[in-house]
């Protein structure tokens, strides 16, 4: 292969399209799909080299790719394709068919000489080949082809349609993203004739809009990072200029905190090309309004970055990031802070207007909000989360009152000004409102904790009724929109009901709490009176769906830093169990009893009875009588089975599983015994279902903590 790359010449390769401001949010995704498909399709017709790099670029009007080492011919390759049965390719008089011709036709090779082609095989299954050495793929050609279906493929959510005049005088209807103004295709200093989005490719581009405004030439493809940086005012690298942002943030930040979620970064790295950090101000006055609210609306309205103290707490200065480099930053900087005080008043009328009216009032307006056309209003949701909540704070011995005052008022602050101009701040308001309208502490925590967990790995509810409830919200949605007929299937879950499922998970394990899964599913299934959510919504099919999403939860989880196994996990699991607040503790113990050096030996002998016990058609008594024990073996195992069930059951009930399946390795001997000296399957019918009976006793307490015959 080296030898192929050494007779066709190497360079690197660059193209641009230069464009006007491409969409903010899209616009990393747009570059690393340009790049990696302009890679791919060169790599694909073998123009890449095995030292072959790729960096792409993306700014707010270009993107482009850079690659190394390509060739400007790929070397020639061999070409064996089966043509068609010889039967069909030569008739009677051994002259090529019709079909035959048109097969080579369509593979490019219509002049091919017939008795060059192989014959392969015997009798009936003997076939035509065609053998030939084919020419490898040129620079320009290829770069044209796969430049346009790059282009085709862009991840571009909205299309724009233009027209773009032709050197013949005529237009050319183009659409793409924005318009399309130049494009550079360079392979080392040689100019490629191809020709995109209506535009013959040259070597210029445009440098920054105003610092470096105009256009300038890039003789060679190695020279265009460097050139645009140095000459024209642009940091070409996506990945190079939000860094760049970041560092100057975290300076410009000093001693204070700086807020910088990921898509805020991103999205300010798509609109500069020359970043650059000022400082500005906002009035003390505007703290008196919940943080959240301000630093959402420097967020989302300005692309503003916030800072707090070390504590958290909001200071009343904040960071832009600014595409203009100046000496004199004066007038930037009062500019932003004039255009971000209206916002910010804004946030301050709608906070000051909300605290009229309290939200205990507004809960008879929630009947005016759909929740589900086949599920009713969310005031017929809240009475629904009303009773769950009510009846899972009893079962806990918690306080019924708050956690039904809490589902009472939960879903208000979606009636108020602030949450319908900022959804995100749902429940976060509401915490703030119910604290101002003198509701109990845990009933304004609960406002806002009962959206937790939001995603994976987010905090839960710190307190016990925000607990209550957020199980009780994801219930009643889990259960409600499965029985409309809307469980998830595929990648498809528009409810969410997965991370819903996932979070009553994490909230009855991480908060420990003794309360049965099943049941709870019923008690949401019995609060819907419609007809179709009590035929669909079945208490298994629900439960089992849970259980699924555990199991995912559960891999992630380890011991000493040992991540829990497959098979560990399904050894606990599939014994379905109830409650859930105990598993890692299960998997714990299972973990330590599988180092024993009897637990290889129990498992197998456990892995047995289970089979012997499956095939096992007749009905099987359920306790073992003493009187029809006849073999030595079989009554040593009964008796070590006996002496052994006081100290399973104790250390089950309180909930001591290590010692129980320690409890367990005073049987193996027993066990192994009975299987050399006992058949099971006596011919006398009465013998066999004791036997039987003795098993199943032995098994059920073999697995009161996991199905041990699944670790064999």
């Amino acid at each position: 292969m080296s030898k192929s790359y050494s007779l066709s010449q190497s360079a690197n390769l660059l193209i641009e399209i230069f464009t006007e401001e491409l969409p903010p949010k899209s616009l990393r995704r747009l570059g690393e799909a340009f790049s990696q498909g302009i890679f791919n399709g060169l790599k694909g017709v073998g123009l890449t080299s095995p030292s072959s790099l790729v960096t792409g670029f993306a700014t707010p009007r270009r993107l482009a790719v850079f690659i190394t080492d390509v060739l400007s011919q790929a070397p020639d390759y061999p070409v064996r394709e089966k043509l068609l049965p010889t039967s069909i390719a030569f008739d009677a008089n051994g002259k090529a068919t019709a079909p035959l011709l048109k097969k080579l036709n369509s593979l490019g090779y219509p002049e091919v000489d017939i008795s060059s082609l192989e014959k392969a095989g015997e009798g009936k299954n003997e076939a035509l080949y065609l053998n030939v050495v084919a020419k490898g793929a040129a620079i320009e050609p290829s770069v044209q082809t796969i430049l346009e279906q790059t282009l085709n493929q862009l991840p571009i959510a909205k299309m724009m349609r233009y027209q773009v005049q032709q050197n013949h005088g005529g237009f050319a209807d183009v659409q793409f993203a924005r318009p399309a103004h130049r494009i550079i295709a360079l392979h080392g200093n040689k100019l490629l004739q191809v020709n995109a989005l209506g535009i013959d490719a040259g070597n210029q581009t445009e440098g920054h809009r105003f610092l470096a405004p105009g256009v300038f030439s890039i003789p060679n493809a190695d020279q265009y990072e460097t050139d645009l940086q140095t000459k024209a005012k642009v940091i070409p690298s996506f990945s190079k200029r939000r860094s760049q942002i970041e560092a100057a943030l975290l300076k410009a930040a000093g001693d204070d905190l700086v807020l910088m979620p990921d898509s805020l970064l991103d999205e300010v790295t798509a609109l500069v090309e020359w970043p650059v950090i000022y400082a500005c101000h906002f009035d003390q006055e505007f703290l008196e309004v919940p943080q959240e609210c301000l630093i959402l609306t420097m967020q989302t309205n300005q692309k503003y970055f916030a800072l707090t103290d070390k504590q958290g707490k909001l200071r009343n200065r904040f960071l832009i990031v600014s595409n203009i480099e100046t000496t004199n930053p004066e007038a930037i900087i009062s500019g932003n802070e004039r255009v971000v005080r209206p916002r910010l008043s804004d946030a301050r009328f709608f906070f000051t207007q909300d605290q009229k009216r309290p939200l205990a009032s507004r809960v008879t307006d929630l009947e005016k909000v759909v929740y589900h056309n086949q599920l009713g209003n969310q005031l017929d949701r809240t009475k629904r989360v009303q009773k769950i909540a009510t009846q899972i704070a009893k079962n806990l011995g918690a306080d019924e009152k708050l956690a039904h005052r809490a589902a009472e008022i939960a879903k208000t602050d979606l009636l108020t000004d602030m949450v319908g101009e900022f959804p995100e701040l749902q429940g976060v308001m509401g915490n703030y409102y119910a604290k101002h309208d003198g509701e109990h502490a845990e009933v304004a925590a609960a406002c806002s904790e009962h959206y937790m967990p939001r995603f994976a790995g987010d905090t839960l509810p710190l307190s016990q009724t925000g607990t209550i409830l957020a199980i009780a919200d994801k219930l009643e949605t889990l259960v409600g929109i499965w029985g409309v007929g809307l469980a998830p299937t595929g990648d498809k879950d528009p409810y969410a009901l997965r991370r819903h499922a996932l979070g009553i998970c994490r909230l009855l394990l991480e908060k420990n709490l003794s309360l049965s899964l099943p049941e709870l599913i019923e008690i949401a299934r019995a609060q819907f009176s419609q007809k179709e959510v009590q035929e669909k919504a079945h208490v298994a099919d629900i439960y089992a769906f849970v259980i699924d999403r555990l199991r995912a939860y559960l891999r992630d989880q380890s011991v000493a830093g040992t991540p829990f196994t497959s098979a560990e996990i399904d050894a606990v699991l599939s014994q379905s169990p109830t409650q859930l607040n105990d598993l890692i503790a299960r998997l714990t113990a299972l973990r330590q009893f599988n180092a024993l050096p009897q637990a290889a030996q129990l498992a197998a002998a456990n892995k047995r009875i289970s089979n012997i016990l499956k095939k096992t058609t007749t009905a099987i008594p359920k306790t073992c009588s003493n009187k029809l024990l006849q073999i030595p073996a079989e009554s040593a195992l009964y008796k070590a089975l006996e002496a052994a069930t006081p100290t399973l059951e104790a250390a089950y009930e309180k909930r001591q599983f290590v010692e129980l399946l320690e409890s367990l390795v005073a049987l193996s001997k027993p066990i192994d015994q009975f299987f050399a000296d006992v058949m099971v399957m006596d011919p006398n019918p009465e013998l066999r279902d004791n036997r039987l009976a003795l098993l199943q006793q032995l098994h059920q307490k073999m697995n009161l903590v996991a199905d041990l015959g699944k670790l064999a």
